[in-house]
């Protein structure tokens, strides 16, 4: 075994140590292998990998983000890209392949098929968490049922809150972000205007 590949090892049970600058390789080879790693890393990810993640496979000099637009910049034409979601980074397939995706491949269990009341009440999570049920009920003139709410805690959409200032300290809701990454959001200041809509009509 060479000193260059013991170098290039992680970190194990010998004590040897993972080298991110390799500092033995030319500077060509050197960005390549770090393209490598981050591309690696963000593929073995099922949700998205922040920056100071992937900051730690390559060297303290390199960009991680003039590595990802040189990744980017190779997977174009191909049917997966490189998308930035949620504060960090993953792989998607790209739009147009949906439908040829659904009629070949065994996604398993992955409805995300939404009444309207519950998009309603997801939005309304969205654009004003913190939100307790009777925020909610405020926005939508009668009670929003446990059992959507449930609904949309099982698809990992919204989560439990800091405690409202209300009387008896009620749980509130906030999204998640699986919520982020669901509708391809990098923050929730890239959500669209909020348009105004009668929900009285809206049922459960």
């Amino acid at each position: 075994m060479t000193t260059a590949t013991r170098k290039r090892q992680p970190a194990d049970e010998s004590g040897a140590v993972f080298d991110r600058e390799l500092k033995d390789l030319p500077q060509e080879l050197r960005w390549r292998e770090w393209m490598g790693r981050v591309e690696a890393v963000l593929f073995a990810s099922a949700s998205p990998v922040s920056r100071e993640d992937l900051a730690r496979v390559v060297g303290q000099g390199a960009s991680v983000e003039m590595l990802i637009e040189d990744i980017q910049a190779e997977l174009t034409g191909r049917p997966y890209e490189l998308a930035q979601v949620a504060g960090g980074w993953m792989f998607r397939t790209r739009p147009q392949f949906a439908d040829a995706i659904k009629t070949t491949a065994d996604l398993g269990d992955q409805s995300l098929a939404f009444t309207e009341m519950e998009m309603g009440v997801l939005c309304a999570i969205a654009y004003h968490q913190p939100i307790d049920r009777a925020g909610l009920a405020d926005i939508f003139g009668k009670e929003v049922s446990r059992d959507l709410l449930a609904r949309l805690r099982y698809k990992d959409l919204i989560a439990s809150g800091p405690r409202s200032p209300r009387p008896g300290a009620p749980h509130t809701f906030v999204t998640t972000e699986t919520f982020l990454v669901t509708f391809d959001l990098q923050s929730l200041r890239d959500l669209p205007e909020l348009e105004i809509v009668e929900p009285s009509n809206l049922a459960d």
